[in-house]
């Protein structure tokens, strides 16, 4: 179809209404195939490329699973309050009050006002980072030779700073993010060893405890001591769910993660929220 002129442009673009690529979003998110819920809660269903990097707002209670399809994904993910972005995802709050620097099931992320933002209630993989933080355009650089956004080979902080963009954030409201699906543990002398992945298939399920801003970048994790740029599609599907209450195992877990359930709870009663 020539696209040579503005008629033939037009008419080859709307030829390509319904076509799936392999990594694309999915609307309407009900249309995603075998759903993990009724496909009317789905909210968010897309495929994120290897270098590449999405972003939603998410409501109170939604529940977000990020899979590994092939084993190479590496998913750094930020959080934010929706309407108030200076309070965020706090690493070295989330590792230090639970008194642990590893990821997993029955974990909370924190922000730096002593409340959930997100809890984790489901992982398959148990390979994941709260450490090292993302990559960077100067790290990339050396590297593979670029770490620009247009590039083969992309900086998790460039594409973090796109995301964050389009969210009315700026680069100074990029703090350091947690990997999914890249483990790394700290060694008896101090230093971080790299575990790489569990392999494909794994997932990790998070549920929202405010209303969200969710930015994720899906690049190879910083200390991966691989050559290539490898870094394969992250599945992400959030859908219609409910909050962590008193009575759900998780709130009781720890008299930390008590405290911090209680804060969220009465910030959210004192605005009507909850």
């Amino acid at each position: 179809m020539a696209t040579a002129t503005t008629y033939g442009a037009r008419d080859h673009a709307r030829a390509q209404e319904g076509a799936r690529a392999e990594a694309m979003p999915v609307v309407p998110a009900a249309d995603w195939p075998d759903p993990p819920c009724a496909a009317g809660h789905l909210v968010w269903a897309e495929t994120v490329a290897g270098g590449n990097y999405t972003h939603r707002a998410l409501a109170r209670g939604t529940e977000l699973r990020l899979t590994d399809r092939l084993g190479d994904a590496c998913s750094h993910l930020l959080l934010y309050a929706a309407d108030r972005p200076w309070e965020r995802l706090n690493v070295a709050d989330t590792v230090k009050v639970q008194w642990n620097a590893y990821l997993g099931e029955g974990r909370l992320l924190l922000s730096d006002q002593g409340r959930v933002l997100a809890s984790v209630i489901a992982d398959t993989s148990g390979r994941h980072d709260a450490l090292c933080g993302t990559s960077t355009l100067a790290r990339n650089t050396e590297r593979y030779g670029d770490g620009a956004p247009q590039s083969a080979s992309p900086a998790g902080r460039e594409l973090l700073k796109l995301a964050a963009a389009k969210n009315g954030l700026e680069p100074r409201d990029l703090p350091p993010s947690l990997s999914f699906f890249q483990g790394v543990e700290v060694r008896e002398d101090g230093g971080l060893e790299f575990t790489g992945s569990a392999g494909p298939g794994g997932s990790v399920t998070l549920r929202a405890e405010q209303d969200l801003t969710v930015l994720i970048a899906n690049v190879p994790h910083p200390v991966d001591p691989r050559p290539g740029y490898l870094s394969t599609p992250l599945e992400v599907l959030a859908w219609r769910a409910a909050p962590t209450g008193p009575g759900d195992p998780l709130w009781q877990t720890t008299p930390e993660g008590r405290r911090a359930f209680l804060n969220t709870a009465e910030f959210l009663a004192a605005r009507g929220l909850a």
